[in-house]
């Protein structure tokens, strides 16, 4: 193979990789080590951690680049407007090259879950491979025409909490042991905060979503009303999540999300106060800290969203953690 050959053929991989998003694997990964926790049935042993590592790639890789994949090919009109760096309007990926991409993504991790659920067996199995499967069919009704859920708000964010916050615990959960119901309770609040960032995330395509006829919050009620709404939800995340806590006898942890709580009112106002500059002084964190992990954006807003997501996640996934752990031990 010439040196010419292997370099095409090295970018059509890497453009392939990109089309799946790579970077938004990782918003799966906690939920997945959450229920896992919850579950406290996981041993120390090669089967369980090799089970571990299909779980992770099954959600990862597979589940959340299916839904990355497809969205780039319905979207390609719109990425033409809000990102025509991505690999189809680029022309790095032909439409039917994208198409081999999530069809074949689609394959394994059906092929995937199955094999799981048959190996784990019984009311498990069914709870985990119904999981993964309502998740892909939701990953794509959610692009592909003609529900294209993402269109309308009132269905993209439970779309994106169900796939995202919710099924990554049950399923976590399912891998090692029948399903606490802690669990749900933790898998719905994540479905929930999910909703909250997701809404202020299309900030980004505004201006597409506007020409395109997308029906994002951004783009009914303003910006700065997308933060107050964002906002009281995941205010209403956090007392829930502490009042649950403290019911589950789990005191200090409940403090403990009170004070979180607190500080993140502290970071919402100025946000609110100005939705495109607000808490500038986090943005180091966001372009040196965790900008690889959670993107970044030339939209004043989304900077802003970006900016506030450092926070609230590395204060709301702490939390969760911890819960996991105490309602794991618990079990064990």
């Amino acid at each position: 193979m010439s040196a010419a050959a292997r370099t095409g053929l090295i970018d059509k991989v890497k453009a392939h990789i990109e089309l799946l998003d790579p970077v938004t694997w990782i918003s799966v990964f906690p939920c997945l080590a959450g229920g896992v926790m919850a579950s406290g049935a996981m041993q120390p042993t090669v089967h369980d951690y090799l089970l571990l590592f299909a779980l992770f790639f099954l959600y990862g890789p597979l589940g959340t680049g299916f839904s990355q994949s497809v969205n780039d090919y319905y979207d390609l009109e719109l990425d033409r407007v809000n990102e025509p760096t991505r690999p189809i309007p680029s022309g790095r990926l032909s439409e039917k090259e994208a198409i081999w991409n999530w069809s074949i993504v689609l394959v394994l991790a059906s092929l995937l879950s199955t094999w799981i659920g048959m190996h784990i067996g019984g009311q498990r199995g069914i709870v985990f491979v119904g999981s993964l499967l309502a998740g892909l069919v939701v990953g794509y009704l959610y692009s592909a025409p003609p529900f294209k859920l993402k269109k309308n708000i009132f269905f993209s964010g439970p779309a994106v909490g169900f796939s995202y916050g919710f099924i990554t615990w049950l399923s976590a959960n399912a891998l090692f042991s029948d399903i606490r119901p802690e669990v749900i309770w933790l898998g719905g609040l994540n479905c929930f905060m999910a909703i909250a960032l997701i809404i202020m995330n299309d900030f980004k395509s505004k201006e597409g979503d506007a020409k395109g006829g997308m029906k994002s919050l951004t783009v009914l009620i303003g910006s700065k009303n997308t933060f107050l709404v964002a906002f009281v939800i995941i205010d209403l995340v956090f007392s829930v999540f502490s009042w649950i806590t403290w019911n589950w006898g789990f005191h200090i942890l409940s403090m403990f999300i009170l004070a979180a709580l607190a500080v993140n009112v502290f970071i919402q106002f100025p946000l609110y106060r100005d939705p495109k500059t607000g808490v500038k002084f986090m943005q180091h964190a966001v372009d040196d800290g965790f900008g690889n992990a959670i993107g970044k954006s030339d939209v004043q807003e989304h900077k802003a969203f970006l900016r506030f997501q450092v926070a609230n996640n590395l204060l709301f996934l702490t939390n969760q953690m911890f819960a996991a752990a105490f309602v794991g031990a618990k079990y064990m």
